[in-house]
């Protein structure tokens, strides 16, 4: 998959700050996307486009288990965030919900924002196209792999569920 970068490479970017609080009432994720990370950035929703990347530094998504930051970005149409680290909420908040979230350090400082970056999640590589670098980064488990394909972990679930002939399929 092939997209722009949008970094913000400071550590400890909180739940709080990709969707903030005040916005805790809405659900629905195209209402959400209105607001992904207007207190860092005010201008994030305008610039971002289908199938772009947040690039940032380490702890992402730490404070407050909500699942709201990750329906905010995936709201957003972001195609993933790629981060040193990600707070573990958020990080099991992103796979539960199907969306792409890969540990890569020192990703968002070898990046400038508007670099066209290409991940090949089979590989283990992102590719800077807009500097010529490669980055490395830990391959994603196979079963949060298989819950990102399938759409979260409610759609892995119903489609194992049809596979085996459970009740209820």
């Amino acid at each position: 998959m092939i997209g722009r970068a949008h970094v913000y490479s400071r550590p400890h970017i909180n739940t709080d700050e990709i969707i903030p609080a005040r916005y805790l009432n809405v659900h629905a994720e195209a209402e959400l996307a209105k607001h992904a990370m207007e207190d860092i950035d005010s201008e994030f929703v305008s610039k971002v486009q289908p199938g772009d990347f947040v690039v940032v530094g380490e702890d992402f998504g730490c404070g407050s288990s909500r699942e709201h930051a990750v329906w905010a970005l995936r709201g957003a149409r972001v195609a993933g965030v790629l981060a040193g680290s990600f707070a573990r909420i958020f990080y099991r908040n992103a796979i539960n919900n199907g969306f792409l979230a890969i540990e890569c350090l020192g990703l968002s400082e070898a990046t400038s924002s508007g670099d066209q970056l290409e991940v090949d999640l089979a590989s283990g590589v992102i590719i800077n196209h807009t500097t010529g670098a490669t980055h490395r980064f830990s391959p994603i488990p196979d079963f949060a792999r298989e819950m990102m394909q399938a759409g979260g972990l409610l759609k892995s679930v119903e489609k194992k569920l049809k596979a085996t002939g459970s009740p209820g399929s």
